[in-house]
């Protein structure tokens, strides 16, 4: 990851103040305030603001006055009973901003889930660096045969040097024509929002997300998966290591019942039953598609 010399004197200006307060702070969190996390070759994850800790969970869920009980078993047990049965509010009353540099790419995969506050470095105000993601060889992969969403083996050789040529030639390239069109250099110079169409789509940007705690766990619960692309995932790892220390109540059972969790269908927990019981199931008596048979038999299947 590279900061611009003024970006790093921010962060340390900030870290480096400390004011007194009276509302409730997480001490994990306030070890990742401003501080920025490096993700791939010039992104990054810092945490801007926040606002609640597990407490505040269980507070809001008891609607009491302070901080409700002063036993940290019962704060745990009531917060993994939250989470066990989908009470959503509770967590809502945690919220995060984070400052977030990633691709362009990774940024419209991202901003699908629509249920955070976003304010993206604009373009057409200001001219975009010269930063482009450029995976590491063993991040080239061909396309999956047996999914149209996913990755197949890794491109080896001289396939992937030749891939990684190209890459960063169409970049550089790209950014050259950017820079002239826009030159005031004894010419009229295209407007900026005109010009950044011809940007690539590894292009780096920034921007702001606001999002409660809820809403987070979600994100997190497709992006941190296995099955999730690789250059989104590798940023909600890095958010997953924030919140684990900002929560770790919450985190956990997070990581028990939904990121470590199983969820079963009717037609599954029959089959389970079945199963249970000694009788032999597949796909065709078990009443559900392949797929789902697919799903339940890689968890239950020996």
């Amino acid at each position: 990851m590279s900061l611009s010399d003024s970006e790093r004197a921010e962060i340390e200006a900030q870290r480096a103040e400390s004011r007194p307060t009276l509302r409730a702070v997480s001490e994990g969190m306030e070890a990742h305030l401003y501080r920025a996390h490096p993700v791939l070759d010039h992104g990054m994850v810092r945490v801007v603001d926040y606002m609640g800790d597990d407490a505040a969970i269980c507070q809001a869920a008891r609607v009491s006055y302070g901080r409700g009980t002063k036993s940290v078993q019962n704060d745990e047990g009531l917060i993994r009973y939250l989470m066990r049965h989908w009470h959503s509010t509770p967590f809502e009353m945690c919220e995060v901003k984070l400052h977030v540099k990633l691709p362009v790419f990774v940024a419209r995969q991202w901003i699908r889930h629509r249920t955070a506050n976003v304010n993206e470095y604009s373009a057409r105000y200001s001219i975009l660096d010269r930063e482009f993601y450029i995976p590491e060889p063993d991040a080239l992969a061909a396309q999956s045969v047996v999914n149209n969403q996913g990755r197949g083996e890794a491109l080896s050789g001289e396939e992937a040097a030749r891939v990684l040529d190209w890459l960063r030639a169409d970049a550089g390239r790209a950014y050259d024509h950017y820079e002239a069109m826009i030159s005031q250099d004894g010419q009229q110079g295209l407007a900026r929002e005109l010009a950044r169409m011809n940007l690539p789509a590894n292009i780096y940007t920034q921007w702001y997300w606001k999002v409660d705690l809820h809403n987070l766990f979600h994100f997190l619960r497709l992006r941190a998966d296995a099955h999730a692309q690789y250059e989104i995932r590798v940023y909600a790892e890095a958010i997953c290591d924030i919140v684990k220390d900002w929560v770790p109540a919450a985190y956990a059972a997070f990581e028990d019942y939904r990121m470590g969790g199983v969820q079963l269908s009717a037609k599954g927990v029959a089959c389970l039953k079945r199963m249970l019981g000694g009788e032999e199931v597949s796909q065709e008596t078990s009443g559900m598609s392949k797929g789902e048979w697919r799903e339940f038999w890689e968890v239950w299947g020996g």
